[in-house]
């Protein structure tokens, strides 16, 4: 089937309006939009509408309400913002929240917001490559259900637990990564399942803590393996305790077991860390940070974000692609017809 090229804003209008058909309310349905649909249009499909299915059954199994607002607590003397999700997807809360982190970050030089009580949904790179499309560095992470075997494990215990920075360079193209703590994302795994591929070797084991290809294996009582052996088991580590134990939230484990086997999205905590680039005076930081930067390209090596930036241009010029496939679907969704599975 040929594929059928959308505006952001068409996009995003579909999306929105899907959302709300299946109970969310108007701003907790643009935001959610938004960030699926720099997904797609960023080519990040692992991200993009093929989450819309898990928000809509979040919300039809009453794990996310869809209308509570974020509580902001915001104190005027601390270099902190903590924002309650209230149970809902954190895009929302991190909407309202960045403004708050940005201007902190600029008076102290640095300020961490924390988001506590919200569902995971999405990529953490489209929150840090705002604050540096601001001029700010940023790192955000999070956990999630847990997914993953520590290094030398058999069992699951951490999230994929993301970790996303950015960094300005003057232009509108920061320096941005974001990974997970995993060999690859869980949506990447899913996408080879219902694609019905076999994985690489080294992604995951199975619930007997073999060494497994079948996708459907490590999904099922398995477990994804972390990157880098010890080194991304550490760094994993490191965000339970700075995004789940120190910002007072649930670490992946205990997301798991609140989930019950529902399968349904991950409840936790998320944080996000903004520091000025001034904040200790250094002379022409872009201009430094281009000299890096260009020495890296001169070697013929790839920067972070560059494939997701060569689309997002291409995007702005044809469209973003929807197969003709999820066109339908998202249609026949948008009239209420909510239990479809998107690819």
């Amino acid at each position: 089937m040929t594929d059928t090229y959308l505006t952001y804003d068409e996009l995003h209008t579909l999306l929105a309006g899907v959302l709300q058909a299946g109970g969310y309310n108007a701003a907790h349905a643009a935001a959610i939009a938004h960030t699926m649909s720099k997904a797609e249009r960023d080519q990040c499909r692992s991200h993009g509408i093929y989450r819309l299915a898990g928000v809509l059954k979040s919300r039809h199994a009453g794990l996310a309400d869809g209308n509570n607002a974020p509580v902001i607590h915001d104190p005027a003397d601390k270099p902190i913002t903590k924002i309650d999700a209230c149970g809902e997807f954190a895009p929302l809360a991190s909407e309202q929240g960045l403004p708050l982190l940005a201007a902190k970050a600029r008076r102290y030089g640095i300020a961490a917001l924390a988001i506590n009580n919200c569902l995971h949904l999405a990529a953490l790179w489209p929150e840090v490559e705002a604050l540096a499309n601001q001029g700010l560095g940023a790192l955000a992470m999070c956990p999630s259900n847990a997914y993953v075997a520590p290094a030398g494990g058999i069992r699951k215990l951490f999230g994929t637990n993301p970790l996303a920075f950015a960094w300005p360079t003057g232009d509108s193209r920061p320096y941005v990564f974001d990974f997970a703590t995993s060999v690859i994302a869980r949506g990447e795994v899913e996408l080879y399942r219902l694609d019905n591929k076999p994985l690489p070797d080294g992604w995951g084991i199975d619930r007997d803590g073999q060494p497994s290809r079948d996708a459907a294996a490590v999904l099922d009582g398995g477990a994804l393996l972390p990157f880098g052996g010890y080194k991304g088991s550490a760094i994993a580590t490191m965000i339970e305790l700075l995004a789940a134990v120190w910002i007072g939230d649930l670490l992946s484990s205990e997301s798991s077991e609140a989930d019950g086997g529902r399968g349904l999205a991950p409840r936790h905590g998320e944080l996000i860390i903004a520091i000025d680039p001034t904040a200790f005076g250094a002379a022409d930081h872009e201009t430094h940070t281009r000299v890096l930067l260009d020495a890296i390209r001169d070697q013929g090596a790839r920067l972070p974000s560059q494939r997701r930036y060569a689309a997002r241009a291409t995007a702005a010029t044809q469209g973003i692609p929807i197969s003709a496939d999820n066109l339908a679907k998202l249609r026949r969704m948008e009239k209420g017809e909510l239990d479809v599975e998107l690819h």
